[in-house]
């Protein structure tokens, strides 16, 4: 096995078959993010979501896709231009996963794309130990989504973070307050119907916990874009508290907690979540460009 992906391996102190597939996929999305810095990807596009927090600021929780947007809108982006240079960097380091544009069947802004290959076959090459082979079906396969909003709203800045394996590079990224911005938006509009994403509840009191002051400009920009925000609006603080009160009030904790609990290695750190808990979070806000 390749010396660097031994050395990005040994971070998790793997033990059960479930520590080996967490650390499979994010090997993997780190070697996507690698293979995206070669082809010159980060000169038009930032890092944004949960795994971006998770592997650029050690987010305690693991995620699933890997969340991009441009620096500014283009309606000619094509994510088809960074599949061979992801697929290339990938098996270069010994994974042999199929890189695929997925093609858009409605009128959409955001270009996805998928990582695929065989679940069982890429453990072995990371060394996970045979005597937990059983766990997985051999037609089993790792499925890691990479998606891209080519028409970002406005209102933000980026920074560039680095990253020492595979090898020292640097990922463009949204600044914090961005980030924060974005997710708040996510947690307040997202389209789930009935169900409930809790990993939004669980990064928003680690944002709380960082300080992390919202960009408000940013936030109503994202609003705008989804016709929740009127052009020309000055949100405040209060405003945004007391969106986020109304969304605790209505939402199912116990729902969000059962979709966390995958993506956490220690379920009880979920143990003192409730309202009241999450209402004194939100008066917590601070906002960067508060009016």
């Amino acid at each position: 096995m390749n010396e660097a992906i031994t050395q990005m391996l040994e971070r998790y102190k793997c033990v059960t078959s479930v520590d080996y597939q967490n650390a499979l996929k994010e090997i993997i999305q780190e070697l996507a993010l690698f293979g995206l810095w070669r082809s010159k990807f980060f000169e038009h596009a930032a890092f944004y979501g949960g795994t971006a927090l998770r592997i650029l600021y050690r987010l305690n929780r693991f995620s699933e896709d890997l969340d991009f947007s441009l620096l500014k809108p283009n309606a000619d982006f094509k994510l088809q231009n960074y599949e061979e240079g992801v697929r290339k960097e990938l098996e270069a380091f010994g994974f042999s996963l199929q890189v695929e544009v997925k093609k858009k069947n409605t009128q959409t802004m955001v270009q996805s794309a998928f990582l695929k290959g065989n679940t069982l076959e890429h453990l072995l090459k990371v060394g996970m130990p045979s005597r937990l082979n059983k766990q997985f079906h051999p037609s089993e396969m790792v499925k890691i989504k990479f998606e891209i909003d080519t028409d970002p709203p406005p209102r933000f800045q980026t920074e560039s973070v680095p990253i020492f394996l595979p090898v020292p590079y640097s990922v463009r990224t949204y600044k914090m307050p961005d980030l924060f911005s974005g997710k708040l938006s996510a947690l307040l509009f997202r389209k789930w119907q009935k169900r409930v994403k809790g990993r939004d509840w669980y990064d928003f009191l680690w944002y709380v916990g960082r300080e992390t002051p919202v960009n408000l400009d940013h936030f109503q920009a994202r609003m705008e874009q989804i016709g929740k925000g009127t052009s020309g609006e000055i949100l405040t603080l209060k405003e945004l508290q007391d969106l986020i009160h109304d969304k605790i009030d209505h939402v199912d904790l116990e729902l969000a907690k059962q979709d966390v609990i995958p993506f956490i290695s220690d379920p009880t750190h979920l143990d003192g979540w409730s309202k009241d808990f999450f209402h004194t979070a939100v008066d917590r806000l601070t906002a960067s460009n508060d009016s």
